[in-house]
């Protein structure tokens, strides 16, 4: 580990960004060199300085004084951050090259990595802001606001992509770090929760307690729950490096990581033609005219995709998306434990999230272009996405729901390797 390396690289980053972008783009590297010389330090500041700053200094209350986390709770709390955010960087790297093709670029999931380590400098630099009262606030809204603006200017280095498309590409890849994220904080969140109110023992310590804990259904209970089969994927890690076992160690990152999204195992998604397969010759009163399917994974992590484009004889159209999510499986079970609800209505439309039943539904609507999307999430799972232009959504609605979604809601365990 280059220390005085490391610091050059920050700061060439932060001060001069562009350069720096094409210096980085040709560089030969490993994820291994990658982890140990550069992510698992800068992305230490963050949860070394919370610990810290919740159980040394700790937070003033108004009129009930100053509150610290208890030491155990406080380091159990930075463990589990420090992991969550080593396996989101690689999890959000996957994402950025699984939708580079999508944007014009090249899929490299090494690139991919780069790309998301040098980005996420200024937010990992700022996350020691959180020792500064009043003003680390501000460090850590301007530190991601700069990631936001190294990623923008990074992609088209890295991912080949056009600059025009760079907007969009950040935009998506914004999006899915934030729903990581989210999962990832509820996750330890409620972990340290949990050890705070039990004095700082360990959730292999609560459970053996036969007349405490959550209700198995309740939020606290299933957080419990996914803490032990934490540490069970933990330990079934360290036993494959010990061994030396290539294929071990893969197969315990994987299964790690799915545990790690609220999985109970590697998920393997729909094949293109069985996905494909849901995609009608007619949806309302218009053709298919084009379709296309594909299923692309790595480190045990597939997603399954299906597209097709439909037209009537006066040119209007729908384009729908059925996407396998495969091990987000888990992070949209999360999101339903909390309860993830929106809406926002301006002069020239509106865009609202909310649980139907027992699935997710996203519409957006624009009154001007005439155009919007609505989307469902059934089983958990599977995305489906109907957009394009119409009179009202109601039409998209209608479209959607004319395609067989409890056949694929009954899908949602296939694939599911226990």
């Amino acid at each position: 580990m280059d220390i005085s390396r490391i610091i050059a690289r920050v700061q060439a980053i932060l001060t001069t960004p562009k350069s720096e972008w094409s210096v980085i783009a040709g560089e030969q590297t490993t994820i291994k060199d990658l982890y140990l010389g550069y992510i698992m330090i800068l992305a230490a500041i963050g949860p070394l300085c919370g610990f810290i700053k919740m159980t040394l200094f700790g937070v003033n209350v108004p009129l009930l004084g100053t509150y610290r986390v208890g030491f155990f709770a406080g380091l159990g709390n930075m463990l589990f951050s420090y992991i969550m955010a080593l396996v989101g960087v690689y999890l959000v790297a996957l994402a950025i090259s699984l939708l580079a093709p999508s944007f014009g670029g090249i899929k490299d999931d090494l690139q991919a990595l780069k790309t998301v380590a040098y980005a996420y400098t200024a937010a990992w630099v700022a996350g020691s802001g959180q020792l500064l009262p009043w003003v680390g606030m501000v460090m850590l809204l301007a530190g991601s606001l700069y990631s936001i603006y190294l990623l923008y200017i990074g992609l088209p280095a890295m991912m080949r992509c056009p600059a025009e498309k760079a907007k969009g590409y950040t935009a998506v890849a914004i999006v899915v770090a934030v729903i990581l994220g989210f999962a990832i904080s509820a996750v330890v969140g409620g972990i340290t929760g949990v050890s705070g109110m039990m004095g700082g023992r360990s959730t292999a310590q609560m459970n053996k307690q036969a007349d405490g804990g959550f209700d198995k259904n309740s939020l606290g209970g299933k957080m419990e729950d996914w803490a032990k089969k934490m540490e069970s994927a933990s330990k079934d890690m360290e036993k494959a490096q010990q061994s030396g076992d290539a294929q071990q160690q893969s197969q315990a990152m994987g299964k790690m990581m799915a545990t790690a999204l609220g999985n109970n195992g590697q998920i393997e998604t729909l094949a293109p033609d069985r996905i494909k397969a849901f995609l009608p010759q007619k949806l309302g009163g218009k053709a298919r005219s084009a379709v296309s399917a594909e299923r692309t994974g790595a480190m045990g992590m597939q997603i399954s995709t299906a597209e097709a484009s439909y037209e009537d004889q006066r040119g209007n159209g729908l384009r729908v998306e059925i996407t396998d999510m495969g091990l987000a499986k888990g992070v949209m079970a999360l999101a339903g434990w909390i309860g993830v609800e929106k809406e926002s209505i301006t002069e020239t439309g509106f865009e609202k999230t909310y649980r139907k039943g027992k699935a997710f539904v996203h519409e957006q609507w624009d009154k001007q272009a005439s155009s919007g999307e609505y989307a469902i999430i059934v089983g958990d799972r599977f995305s489906v996405k109907v957009s394009g232009n119409s009179k009202d959504i109601s039409a998209l609605k209608d479209a959607a729901g004319s395609l067989d979604l409890d056949g694929l809601a009954a899908l949602k365990d296939e694939g599911v390797k226990k």
